[in-house]
């Protein structure tokens, strides 16, 4: 398949509220979109760093920069590689995940239309409904944090995540077990804690806790591995699961029972699968997280996600969750039992709608080889 143009589309939609974590806040989501067009058809990819330093070093700008002005050119070079090589092929420039992710999400839809079978298949998963979590950021007060809760419950959500920081965590988790009872329920904690704060986590562990996620900083893989032989509870481990070398150190250490997979920041859906068959042949359960994206990284990650090791809720929530509006359609639901069923169709199995790119584009070029 010849490959005729990239373009490239750098997106800002706002969020209905702020995303707020526990190191830092974001009220827009800027996303650059990559369109790969060969011979009449076009398949999509994302790359969706969050603006500024809450999650990553990588930003929208480095990201659109890096795209046009290394990767691109670079793949434009040689465009028949396959998506399952793009790993190894993008793996002589360092770091730039979300870039990566972006170009290879676009292969990888390009070529199951190509091929005119659903995503998932080509990933070698099995279609199934992928069950939903919301997570729920910080909080200014508990009574709003149960409201909250209470209005996600409604529509169907199968577990919840709340946000913790120290000072924001005990007394939050304990007024949602007095209101709801056993609803499957999480914490996150980005991180924002050291190991002295063990009996905390061991109070936490009184409250039935679906897991705990990355309570210790991302680098702390031996003090995870001291805390989880503490904990009934297990620990899942997000910003510490940045890459399969990580990984492979997390599962030799035993640092966590979980681990929560980001294909963005895996820097693609391959590198993405290996992982899940790492932590599978290690017992080590997964779910798949976001961060958050729009629609198009959504979706992909879904068709990730009917791969067998996904065993928890995904982040994967309707796209009226987080923005205002999204450029799939159509836009990704959840059902009132709380999963999402994948489209019908080859490829993503959603199109997504340029006039809509098209309103919230700040910049688009097109690169041709």
């Amino acid at each position: 398949m010849r490959i005729n143009s990239i373009r490239l589309h750098w997106v800002r939609i706002p969020f209905w509220e702020p995303f707020r974590l526990s190191n830092g806040e974001v009220s827009v989501k800027d996303a650059i979109l990559i369109q790969i067009e060969a011979n009449g058809v076009n398949g999509w990819g994302e790359a969706s760093p969050l603006a500024g330093s809450a999650y990553s070093g990588d930003t929208p700008q480095s990201t659109w920069d890096f795209l046009r002005d290394q990767l691109v050119p670079f793949f434009l070079e040689k465009p028949e590689i396959s998506p399952q090589c793009c790993f190894d092929y993008f793996s002589r420039f360092p770091g730039e995940p979300f870039a990566k992710a972006g170009l290879e999400g676009a292969l990888w839809d390009l070529e199951a239309q190509r091929q005119n079978v659903p995503l998932w298949s080509l990933l070698g998963g099995q279609k199934r409904p992928i069950p939903s979590g919301v997570t729920v950021g910080l909080m200014p007060d508990i009574p709003s944090l149960l409201e909250r809760i209470e209005r996600f419950l409604a529509e169907g959500y199968r577990r919840v995540k709340i946000k913790v920081a120290p000072g924001n965590d005990l007394e939050s988790v304990r007024a949602i077990r007095k209101r709801f009872g056993k609803i499957p329920l999480m914490v996150d904690a980005n991180g924002a804690y050291q190991i002295e704060d063990a009996p905390l986590f061991e109070e936490l562990d009184r409250f039935d806790l679906m897991m705990i996620e990355q309570p210790l900083a991302r680098q702390s893989l031996a003090e995870h591995a001291e805390l989880q032989a503490r904990l009934k509870t297990p620990i899942c481990l997000d910003e510490s699961a940045e890459n399969l070398g990580a990984i492979e150190s997390i599962i030799r250490q035993a640092s966590c029972r979980i681990l929560n997979i980001k294909v963005q920041r895996m820097g693609g859906l391959w590198p993405s699968r290996k992982a899940h068959d790492m932590a599978m042949a290690a017992g080590i359960s997964c779910w798949l997280g976001t961060m958050p994206e729009l629609g198009i990284a959504c979706v992909q990650g879904l068709h990730l996600a009917t791969l067998p090791n996904f065993l928890l809720p995904t982040d994967v929530v309707a796209s009226e969750r987080w923005y205002v509006d999204d450029v799939t359609d159509p836009g990704i639901s959840v059902s009132a039992d709380g999963f999402v069923c994948i489209a019908e169709g080859s490829g993503m199995g959603y199109r997504v709608d340029v006039d809509k790119v098209a309103r919230y584009c700040l910049r688009s070029e097109e690169l041709r080889a």
